[in-house]
């Protein structure tokens, strides 16, 4: 006799939410770092204490403001996210999260339809529920506002400060440092700024200059050579306002071309360089610029300009040509090493034959933001999604690097060469 038996499933374990934490302080000061260590510490607890979900890490940006969208752990969190690795978010408040509405809503929007939930403590607001986005967009409208208003009452501190012919902040020059709002000679590093205008007036370039500081131990870029001969600071006087900021959203700084007012302070502190000394460097700077007419082509663009950096110094790779003579090949080479020798940095330089191949490895061009030379033989491939893609490589022997034509060259040049050696026997035998 036929028997039916209803089959009794074991119920499904409620699956445990992977919930992730974004935090960040928009200050490098003392106070602000232990914050965000208070921040990362509470946050951790918080999460791991609750039985339904499961701890996916926490994302915390330093020293970086929130009206800006390019903070790279805010970044990586959303390449995790779209990797499936986080299935809700916490965060303390809107304006920790972000005070730009557009990237605010952008961020809500993308992680909503991934299914994503984020929680704003401080507002009790859900973003996957039905009145959250409207919500957030008045608030983070209001975030925004407050933003705007700290930024215009910061540059009105700002510009006040200058009115009085005083610095608005912090200032990192070489031979003096900021006491009690004046400039104080340290005396070693003045001895090393007029050693400097010393060696420019003598006829070195700035190459020159650069090597011999290195030399010493004293690491100085181009352009800060270039800075400190043009800065007025050591003469004893100030100009005030060279640089401002264009807005409190992008906070790009711009140079000041006469869109803000400038303000020139006399005698504000102890020079380090005599009016006269400064005035005759300004001078030959001139003369040395006008003999050197820029070109009026404009600057030759490869397919990895911009692209390169050196993972050992920080420095670009820049194009060359490299090779022996009629046998050339494009090259990318660290432009330290390029301009101040291997005393600069090991890195290697590696042919752009190389370089081609093992992008199209990595993933190709679509999408890349930055290649990393790490290291002798490695490149690191970073993709704006998030990804990273690490290769090696190595330099082809001479010998398969050479075509049949540099070969029939090669050779004929051998014998040439042995043609001329007897002759020379010959004629002395």
């Amino acid at each position: 006799m036929k028997t039916i038996t209803q089959i009794q499933f074991a119920p499904a374990m409620p699956k445990r939410k992977r919930t992730a934490a974004y935090t960040r302080v928009s200050s490098g000061k003392e106070a602000m770092i232990h914050s965000l260590s208070a921040q990362v510490s509470y946050y951790s607890a918080y999460i791991q204490k609750r039985p339904g979900w499961e701890f996916a890490g926490i994302y915390a940006d330093e020293a970086v403001t929130g009206t800006k969208d390019s903070r790279a752990e805010f970044q990586r969190m959303l390449a995790d996210c779209r990797a499936g690795m986080i299935d809700q978010i916490i965060s303390k408040s809107i304006t920790r999260f972000a005070r730009n509405t557009v990237t605010l809503l952008k961020a809500i929007r993308e992680l909503k339809l991934l299914g994503i939930d984020v929680y704003f403590e401080e507002q009790n607001i859900h973003t996957m529920s039905a009145e959250g986005e409207m919500v957030l967009a008045i608030l983070a409208a209001h975030a925004q506002e407050n933003s705007l208003q700290n930024s215009e009452n910061c540059k009105w501190r700002i510009q006040k400060k200058f009115q009085a012919g005083k610095l608005s902040g912090g200032i990192n020059i070489l031979g003096y440092v900021l006491v009690d709002g004046v400039l104080t000679i340290i005396p070693e590093e003045a001895l090393i700024v007029q050693q400097i205008f010393r060696d420019y007036l003598d006829g070195r370039g700035i190459g020159v200059i650069m090597k011999r500081l290195r030399a010493d131990g004293i690491v100085i870029s181009h352009n800060g050579v270039a800075w400190i001969l043009r800065n007025e600071k050591y003469t004893g006087n100030m100009v005030l306002q060279k640089t401002y900021i264009t807005d409190h959203i992008s906070k790009k700084q711009r140079i000041n071309r006469g869109e803000k007012p400038r303000y020139f302070v006399g005698n504000s502190h102890e020079a380090i360089i005599t009016k006269e000394v400064f005035d005759a460097v300004q001078q030959e700077i001139a003369r040395r610029a006008a003999l050197h007419q820029p070109n009026p082509k404009p600057p030759q663009k490869y397919p990895l300009t911009g692209l390169l950096k050196c993972g050992r110094c920080g420095a670009p790779f820049r194009h060359r040509l490299g090779g022996a003579t009629g046998y050339k090949k494009p090259m990318w080479i660290c432009s330290a090493v390029n301009t101040l020798g291997k005393a600069a940095c090991s890195n290697q330089q590696i042919s752009e034959e190389i370089l081609l191949v093992k992008t199209e490895e990595a993933g190709g061009f679509i999408g890349l933001e930055q290649i990393t030379a790490t290291g002798p033989g490695t490149l690191s491939f970073l993709y704006k999604d998030g990804k990273q893609v690490d290769v090696t490589w190595q330099n082809p022997s001479r010998r398969d690097s050479w075509t049949p034509e540099m070969k029939e060259a090669a050779r004929q040049k051998s014998l040439a060469f042995a043609a001329e050696k007897r002759k020379e026997q010959e004629a002395t035998s």
